[in-house]
C-alpha cells in the first residue's frame, strides 16, 4: 500500500507539472504525426540529413503561423472585440439596406422594402435581447485575452514537433512498445489507426479548413469588408465542422454585387466560387481514407477543446476527440467479431 501510495503521488505530481504544457505537447505531436510523410520525402530529396530538412520544414511552419495566420487571427481578434463592446454598450445595430439595392430590376423595390422591414424588426429585438447577450461578450472578452498566449503556445508546438521529426522511428517504436503492454494482440493495428486517423482529420479538415479561411480572409479583406478577420474566423469554424463556407460566401458575393462595380465583383466572385469549391478539390488529395468520424463528434471537439484549451484547442479538440473515436469503435469491433469460447458454445 506505501508503494502504491507514493506511485499515486508521484503520478499526481508529475500530472500537476506537465498539466500547463500538455496543450503545447498534444499539438506538437499532432503536427509530427500530421508533417511526417513531408518530412520523410524532403530528408529523401536532402540525401538523408534528417536535421536539415526539420529545420527547413520548421521554418516553413514558423512562416505560416507569424505571417498570415497572424495576421488573419489579429484581425479576427479586433472584430470580435468591437462586437463585444457593442454587445457590453448595449448598443449593438445592423446595416439598413443599401440605396442600390433599388436600382436591381425585377426585384429591386421589392428586395429593398423586404430588407428594410426586416431590419427595423429585427432592431427591435435586438434591444431587447442585448442585456441578456452581456455573458456572452464575457465569455468573447476572454476568448480574445487568450489569443496572445494562443499564439505563443502555437509557435512553441511547432519548434517542439521540428525536434520531434527526426527522432519519429523512435517514439513510434515507444508507443508501440506501450500499447503492447495494454492490447497486445492491436497494438500495431491502433499505432497505424491513430496515425491514419491523425493525418486525416488534421490534413483533410483542419488543414483544408485553414486554406479555406486564409484565402477567404484575403478576398475579404480585398472586398474592403468589415471584420473580415472575423468572418474568415467563422469560415474557419464552419469548413471545420463540414456545414461549409457557402454559408458565409454567399451572402458576401451579394454584398459585392450591391457595393461594388462589375469589373471588381466578377473576378472577386470567381474566387469566392473557387475558394467555396476548395474543399472538393483539397479533401480527396489530402486525405489517406476517408473520414469516418461522425459530424457531431468533430463538433463537440470544436467546442469542448476551445473551451478546455482555448484558440488552440479548437484545432487539437476534434482531432483528439475523433482518434478516440475512432479506436473505440475499432476495440468494440474486435470484441464483437471475437471468437465465441468453447464453454459458451457447448452451453
Amino acid at each position: 500500500m506505501i508503494r502504491l501510495a507514493l506511485l499515486a503521488m508521484l503520478i499526481v505530481w508529475t500530472f500537476l507539472i506537465v498539466k500547463p504544457f500538455i496543450p503545447i505537447l498534444t499539438w506538437s505531436a499532432v503536427l509530427a504525426v500530421a508533417f511526417y510523410p513531408v518530412f520523410s520525402r524532403l530528408a529523401k530529396l536532402l540525401g538523408g540529413s534528417p536535421r536539415i530538412a526539420a529545420a527547413i520544414l520548421t521554418v516553413i511552419m514558423l512562416g505560416i503561423v507569424i505571417g498570415p495566420a497572424a495576421w488573419l487571427g489579429l484581425s479576427a481578434v479586433d472584430g470580435i472585440r468591437d462586437i463585444a463592446s457593442q454587445i457590453s454598450a448595449g448598443d449593438l445595430a445592423l446595416h439598413a439596406a443599401p440605396e442600390q439595392v433599388k436600382s436591381w430590376p425585377l426585384i429591386g423595390p421589392q428586395l429593398y422594402d423586404f430588407w428594410n422591414l426586416a431590419y427595423t424588426n429585427i432592431r427591435a429585438v435586438l434591444k431587447e435581447v442585448t442585456p441578456y447577450l452581456k455573458p456572452l461578450a464575457g465569455f468573447m472578452l476572454s476568448f480574445v485575452g487568450s489569443a496572445g498566449v494562443g499564439t505563443l503556445q502555437f509557435l512553441l508546438s511547432v519548434l517542439v514537433a521540428g525536434l520531434l521529426f527526426p527522432y519519429g522511428p523512435q517514439l513510434a517504436g515507444a508507443i508501440r512498445g506501450f500499447l503492447f503492454r495494454i492490447v497486445p494482440e492491436q497494438s500495431e493495428h491502433f499505432l497505424e489507426l491513430s496515425g491514419a486517423t491523425i493525418r486525416a482529420v488534421s490534413q483533410g479538415v483542419i488543414g483544408v479548413a485553414i486554406v479555406q479561411a486564409l484565402l477567404a480572409g484575403i478576398g475579404f479583406k480585398l472586398a474592403a469588408i468589415p471584420s473580415a478577420g472575423l468572418l474568415a474566423i467563422i469560415v474557419l469554424l464552419l469548413s471545420i465542422v463540414q456545414i461549409g463556407a457557402a454559408v458565409v460566401l454567399l451572402p458576401t458575393i451579394i454584398w459585392i454585387w450591391m457595393d461594388k462595380d462589375v469589373t471588381t465583383a466578377l473576378p472577386l466572385t470567381i474566387f469566392f466560387v473557387i475558394v467555396g469549391l476548395l474543399d472538393n478539390i483539397l479533401k480527396p488529395l489530402v486525405m489517406g481514407r476517408g473520414l469516418t468520424t461522425p459530424t457531431l463528434v468533430i463538433l463537440i471537439g470544436v467546442i469542448g477543446g476551445t473551451l478546455a484549451h482555448g484558440i488552440i484547442g479548437l484545432f487539437i479538440g476534434p482531432i483528439i476527440l475523433a482518434v478516440a473515436w475512432e479506436l473505440a469503435a475499432a476495440w468494440i469491433r474486435i470484441e464483437r467479431a471475437a471468437p465465441v469460447p468453447d464453454v459458451v458454445a457447448d452451453r
